[in-house]
């Protein structure tokens, strides 16, 4: 009876992980877009940089304040050598992402995004020159060919958001790579990750918002009709970007690898799904078809990467070349890959 009651007890609380995660994630999402289209807010820069700040104020009052995560000391030499160059890669990313959502609608961003996996396999491959399984390989397949659908059928296809997102996946999966060699010996959860690297890059991108969009942003305050009410949900999306990273936490603590990898793929799904409802952008059947093999094809290299990390060691595999140093240092994809929806 304990056993049972344990059992239900732990898939009700990863139900719960899963569908708060979810919720966030879709919800910051959706509250980008909508300050970008509806509230006429096109300064992705000054975006991204209330992110920052609001996460860097959050991060300080869980660890410091509320004590809730313990703090992962880091020595101050490494906080430049090893956090800043971090640091300056996620600010890309979340930047890219955010430039992408102002001109491409949610469900062909989220698409791309979808590419990450891709695109991490194939920059260890060629610039770390790591060498994969081939069913790796074939993976990726059904995801290159779902986004070259997507792309080719999309309505509302815009060359500028289109490359920003891409490259935001190139970002991602820089971090990731990096992430492994940077942070070597630093065991850091998703909470840590924000408290250190949100300070660096609000210092990063402090100074471009202000040259690049402080005048625009100056006139949208003296010209939109509701500035105050505005700010307000401007200012609302950081604070829930900040508990998305703390929902990512929980829903990592709550359940297995393969059920985690599942359940980001149907995320992207909810996320597209939500937001043709509310933008209610134009979407043929084939862009329809190409964003599902793209989800069907992530879901797949997800089994495939936990397929070959449960091999006992001295396991026929495809052959190879001898690892190097710093293949070994590299894993297939960081622990940590899935953290990078949104600082």
């Amino acid at each position: 009876m304990e056993d049972g009651t344990l059992c239900q007890w732990s898939v009700f609380r990863s139900l719960l992980a899963i569908v708060q995660w979810w919720s966030f994630n879709v919800t910051v999402i959706i509250i980008n877009k909508w300050i970008f289209q509806k509230l006429d807010f096109k300064f992705p820069l000054s975006v991204s940089c209330v992110h920052f700040i609001t996460s860097s104020v959050g991060a300080y009052m869980v660890i410091k304040v509320l004590k809730l995560k313990p703090l992962i000391v880091v020595d101050p030499e490494d906080r430049w050598k090893r956090i800043f160059p971090m640091s300056f890669v996620f600010c890309v990313n979340i930047v890219l992402g955010n430039v992408s959502l102002r001109y491409i609608p949610v469900s062909f961003m989220q698409t791309i995004k979808s590419f990450t996996p891709a695109t991490t396999v194939i920059l260890q491959w060629l610039v770390w020159r790591k060498y994969f399984d081939l069913r790796i390989w074939a993976s990726l397949v059904p995801i290159v060919g779902g986004i070259l659908l997507t792309s080719i059928t999309e309505l509302s296809f815009n060359m500028f958001g289109f490359c920003a997102a891409l490259f935001g996946c190139l970002a991602t999966s820089t971090k990731t790579i990096l992430a492994e060699s940077l942070l070597h010996g630093y065991k850091f959860d998703s909470i840590n990750t924000v408290y250190y690297m949100a300070p660096f890059a609000t210092l990063i991108l402090g100074v471009p918002a202000i040259l690049l969009e402080g005048n625009g942003v100056m006139e949208w305050f003296q010209t939109h009709p509701s500035p105050w009410p505005a700010l307000i949900i401007i200012f609302s999306s950081g604070v829930l970007a900040f508990c998305l990273n703390f929902s990512i936490f929980y829903v990592i603590h709550s359940t297995t690898a393969v059920t985690f990898n599942v359940a980001g793929n149907l995320k992207v799904a909810v996320a597209v799904l939500i937001s043709l409802m509310i933008f209610k952008n134009p979407i043929s059947g084939l862009n329809a078809v190409g964003c599902g093999i793209t989800l069907v094809g992530c879901t797949f290299y997800g089994y495939v990467r936990h397929m070959l990390a449960q091999q006992p060691p001295g396991t026929p595999r495809t052959p190879r070349t001898p690892r190097s140093r710093m293949e070994q240092l590299l894993p297939l994809v960081n622990n940590n890959d899935k953290l990078d929806d949104k600082v």
